[in-house]
């Protein structure tokens, strides 16, 4: 190779063209690098789809790259020359290619941007870190938003979004009247012979490569890779968009909440993968949801729904993450340190929802955003495992999880472990509400109907078991003031029989037994 005139350093989720580490790049003069590393791959124990996606996508990016005339740098994770880091890669290229300067777009992470902004004093050469012009919303606008509120209350963010995008406005004054349609978002679901199918992409040579790959080096991880579907292209993820736009988005909004057990996907986009990693731009993805309202093939409050997932929800996670960045990783503000149990590697318990919801990470390396939240997290928090634990285990096994999106969602949202920073209250539920929204305590060897005892749901102890321990921290809260109030009529008998039957199940998770 020629001396580099530039040398773009991309990263596996930075999978776009419209990269602004890519913004002025000549093909004739600048050469890209690309890079798998064991040290992004090891960090947590990965899904085996999340591996296999990310290392499939980065090598069909590099191949669009190589077809527009770049060239590229590519180091596979199994190239005897590997350094296995980052850093050790972008030396190797330096040295072997001496660029007037290197360019890349900041890291969505915090440990890996804490890497770039060193690379600036250890490195001979200029290094150019530019800002991720593919979110709305920058660190520095949420930044000027955030100062001086009393409270980060996501819906006033989201509508400053809808003003800035103009999606789903009329002038000043929101589509249908109303910002937020989530009301009629909350139905239970049934099952449908009749519903699409999700488009599934069978992997090609290169991705059958990188399955070998992943299957050979990363044996114990969780998953397997014999049913990989996910697009790995930028036309094949545009086409899993249209898939969805097209079949699901008009039944999304009223039962985005709803779980069946023969049904993982129900109407859920499953986009975030190729968002998260580059192939889908998310203004476009909304821009087309808005089309299907605008011409009558989708309904506001489905179309709506999906808009504040991602222009709503997904850019003040990433504002929270950046905001609290470093040490929000290890809030704990109940201060539990349950370790957690065994069968959140193999699904292996009687609670038939956290079973299933478990059953399906480990199938699909995902489950939506209400198994997420309301069935292993609200467990989780429950039974009072260690809110870091929780965290990397959430990084670990979900293909769309990185930390910037996972970390504040599971911390702050899942866990309620920052005390209220980000969420108002924490999402706390009895078996009552799984019931409602699934199918799942049909097949449940315990019965959601009791209250009390070895057969009753252990959710309905767990959860008063919870408010009773926390009252210290939670009883202020106003918006569970009602709850608190139902807690203190209770007579004293009926309250020990919750704490004594959450005791015996949590003695029995600690010691290992079958719950």
């Amino acid at each position: 190779m020629n001396r580099a005139r530039h040398l773009v350093f991309v990263l596996g989720d930075q999978l776009s063209l419209s990269l602004s580490s890519l913004e002025g790049a000549d093909p004739k003069r600048d050469v890209i690098l690309m890079c798998e590393v064991i040290e992004e791959a090891t960090y947590v124990p990965h899904h085996k789809l999340k591996i296999a996606l990310i290392f499939s996508a980065m090598r069909h990016f590099a191949e669009e790259l190589t077809t527009k005339g770049f060239e590229l740098r590519y180091t596979r994770l199994d190239d005897p020359d590997n350094s296995g880091s980052f850093t050790g890669e972008l030396a190797r290229a330096a040295t072997a290619l001496s660029p007037e300067r290197i360019i890349v777009t900041e890291a969505a992470e915090w440990r890996v941007l804490q890497a770039m902004e060193r690379w600036q004093s250890s490195f001979a050469v200029p290094i150019e870190i530019r800002g991720d012009t593919r979110f709305l919303c920058s660190k520095a606008e949420f930044g000027d938003w955030a100062r001086g509120r009393r409270s980060l209350t996501m819906e006033y963010f989201y509508r400053d979004m809808r003003r800035k995008t103009g999606l789903l406005m009329r002038g000043k004054d929101p589509e249908g009247g109303k910002w937020n349609f989530d009301v009629e978002n909350r139905k239970p679901a049934q099952p449908d012979l009749f519903r699409p199918k999700h488009p599934v992409f069978p992997p090609n040579a290169i991705t059958l490569e990188v399955i070998n790959l992943v299957e050979r080096q990363f044996s114990g991880n969780m998953g397997s890779t014999k049913d990989f579907g996910f697009a790995v292209t930028r036309a094949d993820a545009d086409r899993a968009a249209r898939a969805f736009i097209h079949d699901f988005l008009p039944n999304f909004g009223e039962t985005q909440d709803a779980m069946l057990t023969e049904e993982p996907f129900l109407n859920h986009s499953l986009l975030s993968f190729y968002i998260n990693i580059g192939l889908l731009d998310p203004l476009a993805v909304c821009r087309a949801a808005e089309r299907a309202y605008l011409e009558g093939n989708a309904p506001l409050n489905a179309v709506e729904g999906f808009i504040r997932q991602i222009i709503g929800w997904r850019e003040y996670i990433r504002g929270i993450y950046w905001m609290k960045m470093p040490g929000y990783e290890n809030s704990n503000v109940f201060d539990v340190h349950r370790p957690l149990p065994d069968f959140f590697w193999s699904g292996s318990t009687d609670m038939n929802c956290v079973s299933t919801a478990i059953r399906q990470t480990i199938n699909f390396a995902y489950a939506h955003h209400i198994h997420r939240l309301m069935v292993i997290g609200n467990f989780s928090m429950l039974v009072g495992l260690d809110p870091h634990a929780v965290h990397e285990w959430y990084l670990s096994v979900y293909a769309d999880a990185f930390e910037w999106v996972e970390l504040p969602n599971v911390i702050g949202m899942s866990q309620f472990a920052d005390g209220g920073f980000m969420a108002s209250k924490p999402y706390a539920a009895s078996g009552a509400y799984i019931n409602r929204m699934s199918d799942y305590c049909e097949g449940c060897r315990y019965d959601v109907a009791m209250k009390v005892g070895k057969d009753a749901c252990p959710l309905n102890a767990l959860y008063w078991d919870f408010l009773d321990r926390n009252a210290g921290t939670l009883s202020s809260n106003h918006r569970l003031a009602q709850i608190y109030t139902s807690w203190h009529r209770m007579g004293d008998d009926k309250k020990q029989s919750y704490r004594e039957s959450a005791s015996l199940f949590l003695q029995r998770l600690d010691a290992g037994e079958r719950v």
